[in-house]
Protein backbone atom coordinates (compact mmCIF):
# COMPACT_ATOMS: atom_id res chain seq x y z
CA UNK A 1 0.00 0.00 0.00
CA UNK A 2 2.81 2.12 -0.10
CA UNK A 3 3.07 2.75 -3.66
CA UNK A 4 -0.63 3.86 -3.45
CA UNK A 5 -0.02 6.86 -0.86
CA UNK A 6 3.12 7.65 -2.27
CA UNK A 7 0.74 8.50 -5.99
CA UNK A 8 -1.86 10.53 -4.23
CA UNK A 9 0.08 11.99 -1.29
CA UNK A 10 0.98 15.03 -4.02
CA UNK A 11 -2.59 15.87 -4.80
CA UNK A 12 -3.40 16.12 -1.53
CA UNK A 13 -0.61 18.27 -0.49
CA UNK A 14 -1.61 20.58 -3.70
CA UNK A 15 -4.91 21.15 -3.70
CA UNK A 16 -6.09 24.33 -2.21
CA UNK A 17 -9.29 24.51 0.09
CA UNK A 18 -11.84 26.97 0.97
CA UNK A 19 -11.62 27.05 4.71
CA UNK A 20 -8.03 27.09 4.81
CA UNK A 21 -7.60 23.87 6.18
CA UNK A 22 -5.53 20.40 4.42
CA UNK A 23 -4.62 16.98 4.71
CA UNK A 24 -1.65 16.53 6.84
CA UNK A 25 0.78 13.87 5.41
CA UNK A 26 0.16 10.33 5.96
CA UNK A 27 3.37 9.27 6.87
CA UNK A 28 2.05 11.11 10.34
CA UNK A 29 -0.85 9.25 10.86
CA UNK A 30 -0.36 5.70 10.06
CA UNK A 31 2.95 3.71 10.51
CA UNK A 32 4.12 0.15 8.89
CA UNK A 33 3.52 -0.92 12.42
CA UNK A 34 0.12 0.85 13.48
CA UNK A 35 -3.32 -1.87 13.72
CA UNK A 36 -4.40 -3.97 10.61
CA UNK A 37 -8.22 -2.40 10.79
CA UNK A 38 -6.98 1.47 10.79
CA UNK A 39 -4.38 0.46 7.86
CA UNK A 40 -7.41 -0.82 5.69
CA UNK A 41 -10.06 1.63 6.80
CA UNK A 42 -7.26 4.47 5.99
CA UNK A 43 -6.77 3.19 2.40
CA UNK A 44 -9.96 2.74 1.40
CA UNK A 45 -10.81 6.08 2.64
CA UNK A 46 -7.85 7.09 0.48
CA UNK A 47 -9.31 5.12 -2.71
CA UNK A 48 -12.88 6.63 -2.00
CA UNK A 49 -11.07 9.92 -2.02
CA UNK A 50 -8.90 9.43 -5.04
CA UNK A 51 -12.13 8.24 -7.00
CA UNK A 52 -14.46 11.32 -6.12
CA UNK A 53 -11.49 13.98 -6.70
CA UNK A 54 -10.50 12.67 -10.25
CA UNK A 55 -14.66 12.56 -11.15
CA UNK A 56 -14.84 16.64 -9.85
CA UNK A 57 -11.80 17.42 -12.07
CA UNK A 58 -12.74 19.98 -14.41
CA UNK A 59 -10.35 18.64 -17.08
CA UNK A 60 -11.18 15.21 -17.28
CA UNK A 61 -14.69 15.57 -17.17
CA UNK A 62 -14.52 17.26 -20.19
CA UNK A 63 -13.10 14.69 -22.09
CA UNK A 64 -15.16 12.02 -20.97
CA UNK A 65 -17.80 14.25 -21.91
CA UNK A 66 -16.92 14.62 -25.57
CA UNK A 67 -16.08 10.91 -25.52
CA UNK A 68 -19.69 10.00 -24.53
CA UNK A 69 -20.60 11.99 -27.23
CA UNK A 70 -19.10 10.89 -30.33
CA UNK A 71 -19.77 7.78 -29.10
CA UNK A 72 -23.21 8.52 -29.36
CA UNK A 73 -23.03 10.17 -32.77
CA UNK A 74 -21.10 6.94 -33.92
CA UNK A 75 -23.91 4.52 -32.80
CA UNK A 76 -26.55 6.75 -34.15
CA UNK A 77 -24.71 6.65 -37.88
CA UNK A 78 -23.96 2.95 -37.54
CA UNK A 79 -27.76 1.50 -36.76
CA UNK A 80 -29.49 4.38 -38.75
CA UNK A 81 -30.85 3.24 -42.39
CA UNK A 82 -29.92 5.51 -44.43
CA UNK A 83 -29.25 3.35 -47.55
CA UNK A 84 -31.31 1.13 -49.16
CA UNK A 85 -30.64 -2.92 -48.52
CA UNK A 86 -31.91 -5.93 -49.93
CA UNK A 87 -32.85 -7.73 -47.03
CA UNK A 88 -34.68 -10.60 -48.68
CA UNK A 89 -31.74 -13.06 -48.89
CA UNK A 90 -33.17 -16.40 -50.75
CA UNK A 91 -31.64 -19.52 -50.62
CA UNK A 92 -31.78 -18.90 -54.65
CA UNK A 93 -29.23 -16.22 -54.91
CA UNK A 94 -26.85 -18.13 -53.53
CA UNK A 95 -26.82 -21.42 -56.26
CA UNK A 96 -24.35 -21.20 -58.49
CA UNK A 97 -24.58 -21.65 -62.10
CA UNK A 98 -24.18 -25.09 -63.77
CA UNK A 99 -20.39 -24.80 -65.20
CA UNK A 100 -20.93 -27.90 -67.84
CA UNK A 101 -18.14 -27.57 -70.75
CA UNK A 102 -20.73 -27.42 -74.28
CA UNK A 103 -21.23 -30.84 -75.90
CA UNK A 104 -18.90 -31.23 -79.12
CA UNK A 105 -21.42 -31.45 -81.90
CA UNK A 106 -20.30 -30.90 -85.36
CA UNK A 107 -23.51 -31.18 -86.78
CA UNK A 108 -24.95 -28.55 -84.38
CA UNK A 109 -22.00 -25.88 -85.28
CA UNK A 110 -22.90 -26.31 -89.32
CA UNK A 111 -25.84 -25.28 -88.28
CA UNK A 112 -24.84 -22.35 -86.43
CA UNK A 113 -22.25 -21.14 -89.05
CA UNK A 114 -25.34 -21.80 -91.80
CA UNK A 115 -27.60 -19.59 -89.67
CA UNK A 116 -25.15 -16.54 -89.47
CA UNK A 117 -24.24 -17.00 -92.75
CA UNK A 118 -27.74 -16.49 -94.05
CA UNK A 119 -27.99 -12.96 -91.60
CA UNK A 120 -25.27 -11.64 -93.26
CA UNK A 121 -27.01 -12.59 -96.76
CA UNK A 122 -30.25 -10.58 -95.14
CA UNK A 123 -28.02 -7.36 -94.23
CA UNK A 124 -26.48 -7.14 -97.23
CA UNK A 125 -29.92 -7.21 -99.36
CA UNK A 126 -31.14 -4.99 -96.71
CA UNK A 127 -27.99 -2.52 -97.52
CA UNK A 128 -28.70 -2.99 -100.98
CA UNK A 129 -32.61 -2.03 -100.86
CA UNK A 130 -31.39 1.33 -99.02
CA UNK A 131 -29.03 1.89 -101.72
CA UNK A 132 -31.37 1.62 -104.29
CA UNK A 133 -33.31 4.28 -102.45
CA UNK A 134 -30.69 6.99 -102.12
CA UNK A 135 -29.72 6.68 -105.75
CA UNK A 136 -31.10 9.88 -107.46
CA UNK A 137 -33.56 9.82 -110.58
CA UNK A 138 -32.63 10.52 -113.69
CA UNK A 139 -33.89 13.57 -114.98
CA UNK A 140 -36.20 14.42 -117.54
CA UNK A 141 -36.33 16.87 -119.91
CA UNK A 142 -39.86 17.88 -121.42
CA UNK A 143 -40.07 19.67 -124.78
CA UNK A 144 -42.80 21.48 -125.19
CA UNK A 145 -43.47 23.96 -128.48
CA UNK A 146 -46.22 26.85 -127.69
CA UNK A 147 -47.70 29.45 -129.92
CA UNK A 148 -50.11 32.09 -130.38
CA UNK A 149 -53.99 30.41 -130.44
CA UNK A 150 -56.93 29.66 -129.03
CA UNK A 151 -56.67 27.29 -125.50
CA UNK A 152 -53.24 28.12 -125.06
CA UNK A 153 -53.40 28.79 -121.89
CA UNK A 154 -55.81 26.10 -120.75
CA UNK A 155 -53.24 23.69 -122.58
CA UNK A 156 -50.09 25.01 -120.86
CA UNK A 157 -51.66 24.98 -117.76
CA UNK A 158 -53.11 21.20 -117.76
CA UNK A 159 -49.95 19.92 -119.06
CA UNK A 160 -48.25 22.25 -116.16
CA UNK A 161 -50.26 20.88 -113.34
CA UNK A 162 -48.98 17.06 -114.35
CA UNK A 163 -45.56 18.18 -114.62
CA UNK A 164 -45.84 19.41 -111.09
CA UNK A 165 -46.70 16.17 -109.36
CA UNK A 166 -43.70 14.47 -111.53
CA UNK A 167 -41.05 13.45 -109.10
CA UNK A 168 -38.37 16.01 -109.06
CA UNK A 169 -35.52 16.14 -110.98
CA UNK A 170 -37.15 17.87 -114.03
CA UNK A 171 -36.80 20.72 -116.33
CA UNK A 172 -39.75 22.03 -118.11
CA UNK A 173 -38.27 23.52 -121.79
CA UNK A 174 -40.87 25.46 -123.08
CA UNK A 175 -40.36 27.08 -127.07
CA UNK A 176 -41.91 29.89 -128.22
CA UNK A 177 -41.54 31.44 -132.39
CA UNK A 178 -40.04 34.83 -132.65
CA UNK A 179 -40.40 36.12 -128.57
CA UNK A 180 -41.18 35.10 -125.70
CA UNK A 181 -44.85 36.53 -124.72
CA UNK A 182 -45.31 37.77 -120.72
CA UNK A 183 -48.39 35.60 -121.09
CA UNK A 184 -46.12 32.45 -121.41
CA UNK A 185 -43.66 33.61 -119.15
CA UNK A 186 -46.55 33.67 -116.43
CA UNK A 187 -47.86 30.78 -116.32
CA UNK A 188 -45.14 28.80 -116.30
CA UNK A 189 -43.99 30.73 -112.76
CA UNK A 190 -47.67 29.35 -111.36
CA UNK A 191 -46.94 25.99 -112.44
CA UNK A 192 -43.93 25.44 -110.16
CA UNK A 193 -42.06 23.98 -112.35
CA UNK A 194 -38.42 24.11 -113.14
CA UNK A 195 -38.10 25.72 -116.33
CA UNK A 196 -36.56 27.10 -119.53
CA UNK A 197 -38.39 29.65 -121.55
CA UNK A 198 -36.47 29.19 -125.28
CA UNK A 199 -37.44 31.40 -128.40
CA UNK A 200 -36.98 30.04 -131.48
CA UNK A 201 -35.73 32.48 -133.98
CA UNK A 202 -36.09 31.13 -137.58
CA UNK A 203 -39.08 32.08 -139.53
CA UNK A 204 -41.63 28.79 -139.61
CA UNK A 205 -44.00 30.13 -142.22
CA UNK A 206 -42.77 28.13 -144.72
CA UNK A 207 -42.38 25.07 -142.81
CA UNK A 208 -45.14 22.94 -142.80
CA UNK A 209 -45.61 21.99 -139.63
CA UNK A 210 -44.28 24.87 -137.40
CA UNK A 211 -43.20 23.06 -134.48
CA UNK A 212 -39.83 21.60 -136.58
CA UNK A 213 -37.61 24.43 -135.71
CA UNK A 214 -39.32 24.77 -132.01
CA UNK A 215 -38.06 21.61 -131.06
CA UNK A 216 -34.62 22.29 -132.98
CA UNK A 217 -34.20 24.98 -130.66
CA UNK A 218 -34.95 23.03 -127.61
CA UNK A 219 -32.17 20.53 -128.90
CA UNK A 220 -29.78 23.08 -129.55
CA UNK A 221 -30.28 24.70 -125.76
CA UNK A 222 -29.93 20.91 -124.64
CA UNK A 223 -26.50 20.14 -126.82
CA UNK A 224 -24.93 23.54 -125.61
CA UNK A 225 -25.41 23.33 -122.16
CA UNK A 226 -25.07 19.44 -121.62
CA UNK A 227 -28.11 18.80 -120.04
CA UNK A 228 -28.45 15.53 -118.62
CA UNK A 229 -31.23 13.15 -118.75
CA UNK A 230 -33.90 11.61 -120.38
CA UNK A 231 -35.59 14.02 -123.31
CA UNK A 232 -38.93 13.64 -124.25
CA UNK A 233 -41.40 15.61 -126.63
CA UNK A 234 -44.62 16.40 -124.84
CA UNK A 235 -46.77 18.22 -126.90
CA UNK A 236 -49.13 21.06 -125.14
CA UNK A 237 -52.21 19.05 -126.57
CA UNK A 238 -52.15 15.60 -125.45
CA UNK A 239 -52.86 13.87 -122.57
CA UNK A 240 -50.11 12.00 -120.19
CA UNK A 241 -50.59 9.73 -116.87
CA UNK A 242 -48.18 9.98 -114.26
CA UNK A 243 -47.17 6.19 -115.33
CA UNK A 244 -45.46 7.55 -118.43
CA UNK A 245 -43.31 9.73 -116.55
CA UNK A 246 -42.41 7.08 -114.25
CA UNK A 247 -41.21 4.94 -116.89
CA UNK A 248 -39.25 7.55 -118.38
CA UNK A 249 -36.44 7.17 -116.20
CA UNK A 250 -36.04 3.05 -116.79
CA UNK A 251 -35.02 4.18 -120.30
CA UNK A 252 -31.06 3.66 -121.05
CA UNK A 253 -31.04 5.04 -124.38
CA UNK A 254 -34.14 4.78 -126.50
CA UNK A 255 -37.44 3.96 -125.54
CA UNK A 256 -40.83 3.91 -127.37
CA UNK A 257 -44.40 3.02 -126.43
CA UNK A 258 -47.89 2.81 -128.21
CA UNK A 259 -49.76 6.09 -128.24
CA UNK A 260 -53.74 5.62 -128.50
CA UNK A 261 -55.32 8.89 -130.84
CA UNK A 262 -58.41 9.37 -132.85
CA UNK A 263 -59.06 8.63 -136.51
CA UNK A 264 -59.87 11.06 -139.35
CA UNK A 265 -63.38 10.23 -139.14
CA UNK A 266 -63.37 10.14 -134.87
CA UNK A 267 -65.39 7.62 -134.96
CA UNK A 268 -62.88 5.02 -133.58
CA UNK A 269 -59.77 4.97 -131.83
CA UNK A 270 -55.98 3.40 -133.47
CA UNK A 271 -52.88 3.01 -132.45
CA UNK A 272 -49.90 3.90 -133.39
CA UNK A 273 -46.35 2.19 -131.44
CA UNK A 274 -44.48 -0.65 -131.06
CA UNK A 275 -45.50 -4.35 -130.75
CA UNK A 276 -43.45 -5.54 -128.06
CA UNK A 277 -42.27 -8.80 -126.77
CA UNK A 278 -41.56 -8.10 -123.00
CA UNK A 279 -39.33 -5.40 -123.60
CA UNK A 280 -38.10 -6.05 -127.12
CA UNK A 281 -39.42 -4.16 -130.28
CA UNK A 282 -40.69 -7.00 -132.65
CA UNK A 283 -42.86 -4.47 -134.99
CA UNK A 284 -45.11 -1.70 -135.25
CA UNK A 285 -48.94 -0.64 -135.29
CA UNK A 286 -49.95 1.65 -138.57
CA UNK A 287 -53.17 2.37 -140.06
CA UNK A 288 -52.45 4.85 -142.98
CA UNK A 289 -51.94 3.36 -146.32
CA UNK A 290 -49.22 6.68 -146.79
CA UNK A 291 -47.14 5.64 -143.69
CA UNK A 292 -46.32 2.54 -144.65
CA UNK A 293 -43.35 3.38 -146.44
CA UNK A 294 -42.07 4.89 -142.87
CA UNK A 295 -38.84 2.78 -141.12
CA UNK A 296 -40.22 2.99 -137.84
CA UNK A 297 -44.05 4.02 -137.13
CA UNK A 298 -44.14 5.93 -134.09
CA UNK A 299 -46.10 9.52 -132.90
CA UNK A 300 -43.47 12.29 -132.09
CA UNK A 301 -44.95 12.42 -127.94
CA UNK A 302 -44.41 8.25 -128.49
CA UNK A 303 -40.48 8.17 -127.49
CA UNK A 304 -37.60 9.45 -125.77
CA UNK A 305 -34.05 9.16 -125.68
CA UNK A 306 -30.78 10.04 -123.82
CA UNK A 307 -29.85 13.71 -123.72
CA UNK A 308 -25.83 12.62 -123.77
CA UNK A 309 -26.72 11.19 -126.94
CA UNK A 310 -26.86 14.79 -128.60
CA UNK A 311 -23.75 16.06 -126.80
CA UNK A 312 -21.51 12.74 -126.33
CA UNK A 313 -21.12 10.72 -129.68
CA UNK A 314 -18.63 8.62 -128.52
CA UNK A 315 -19.93 7.15 -125.68
CA UNK A 316 -22.63 5.12 -127.90
CA UNK A 317 -20.73 4.56 -130.59
CA UNK A 318 -21.66 6.67 -133.27
CA UNK A 319 -20.54 6.92 -136.83
CA UNK A 320 -20.88 10.31 -137.01
CA UNK A 321 -20.35 13.62 -135.10
CA UNK A 322 -23.11 15.72 -136.94
CA UNK A 323 -25.66 17.62 -135.16
CA UNK A 324 -29.31 15.27 -134.64
CA UNK A 325 -31.99 17.74 -135.16
CA UNK A 326 -35.54 17.25 -137.02
CA UNK A 327 -35.97 17.79 -140.86
CA UNK A 328 -37.80 20.72 -142.02
CA UNK A 329 -37.53 19.02 -146.08
CA UNK A 330 -39.19 16.15 -145.03
CA UNK A 331 -42.96 15.41 -146.14
CA UNK A 332 -45.27 16.05 -143.56
CA UNK A 333 -46.04 12.93 -141.36
CA UNK A 334 -42.11 11.58 -141.73
CA UNK A 335 -40.50 13.80 -139.18
CA UNK A 336 -40.58 11.22 -136.45
CA UNK A 337 -38.91 8.39 -138.37
CA UNK A 338 -36.65 10.68 -140.08
CA UNK A 339 -35.30 11.72 -136.62
CA UNK A 340 -35.33 8.21 -134.85
CA UNK A 341 -33.11 6.84 -137.47
CA UNK A 342 -30.37 9.76 -136.64
CA UNK A 343 -30.62 8.11 -132.75
CA UNK A 344 -30.69 4.20 -133.58
CA UNK A 345 -29.93 2.17 -136.12
CA UNK A 346 -32.58 -0.17 -135.43
CA UNK A 347 -34.94 -2.06 -133.22
CA UNK A 348 -32.79 -3.82 -131.21
CA UNK A 349 -31.24 -0.59 -130.08
CA UNK A 350 -34.93 0.36 -128.85
CA UNK A 351 -36.63 -0.31 -125.46
CA UNK A 352 -40.57 -1.14 -125.25
CA UNK A 353 -42.34 0.30 -122.30
CA UNK A 354 -44.38 -0.45 -120.03
CA UNK A 355 -43.78 -4.64 -119.86
CA UNK A 356 -44.75 -5.87 -123.16
CA UNK A 357 -46.18 -2.08 -124.50
CA UNK A 358 -49.47 -3.86 -122.75
CA UNK A 359 -50.72 -0.43 -121.81
CA UNK A 360 -51.59 3.31 -122.96
CA UNK A 361 -50.21 6.15 -121.22
CA UNK A 362 -50.87 8.85 -123.28
CA UNK A 363 -53.42 9.68 -126.15
CA UNK A 364 -53.51 12.57 -129.11
CA UNK A 365 -56.64 13.54 -129.04
CA UNK A 366 -56.76 17.13 -131.47
CA UNK A 367 -59.30 19.35 -131.26
CA UNK A 368 -60.88 21.20 -134.38
CA UNK A 369 -60.38 24.90 -133.16
CA UNK A 370 -60.88 26.51 -136.61
CA UNK A 371 -64.71 25.86 -136.41
CA UNK A 372 -64.75 27.14 -132.78
CA UNK A 373 -67.49 30.04 -132.56
CA UNK A 374 -66.38 32.94 -129.81
CA UNK A 375 -68.08 36.13 -128.84
CA UNK A 376 -67.58 39.18 -130.03
CA UNK A 377 -64.23 40.89 -128.72
CA UNK A 378 -62.48 37.21 -128.01
CA UNK A 379 -60.17 37.40 -131.25
CA UNK A 380 -57.30 38.69 -129.58
CA UNK A 381 -53.58 38.75 -130.85
CA UNK A 382 -52.46 37.10 -127.53
CA UNK A 383 -55.73 35.61 -126.33
CA UNK A 384 -53.81 33.89 -123.43
CA UNK A 385 -56.20 35.86 -121.26
CA UNK A 386 -59.28 37.88 -121.85
CA UNK A 387 -60.94 40.11 -119.49
CA UNK A 388 -64.34 41.12 -120.46
CA UNK A 389 -66.08 44.47 -119.12
CA UNK A 390 -69.18 43.23 -117.17
CA UNK A 391 -72.33 44.93 -119.11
Amino acid sequence: MASIRRTLSPAHRDRPYQNGAGFSSPSNKFLPNGSGKNFSSASHSRLLFAAVNLVYRKGWRRSFCRCLLFFVIGFVFGVAPFGYTDTDVRAKDFTFPDLKPPPVNLQLDHRDVSSVSLGVDTRLAEQKEVADLIEPLKQLIVVTPTCNRRFQAYFLNRLGQVLRLVKPPLVWIVVEEKAASLETAEILRKTGVMYRHVVSTLNSSSVKERTVHQRNAALEHIERHKLDGIVFFADEDNFYTLELFQSLRTISRFGTWPVAMLAQSKNKAILEGPVCNASQVIGWHTNEKMKRLRRFHADMSGFAFNSTILWDPKRWGRPFSNPIRQLDTVKEGFQETTFMEQVVENESQMEGIPHSCSRIMNWHLPLDMDNLVYPKGWLLEKNLEVTLPVK
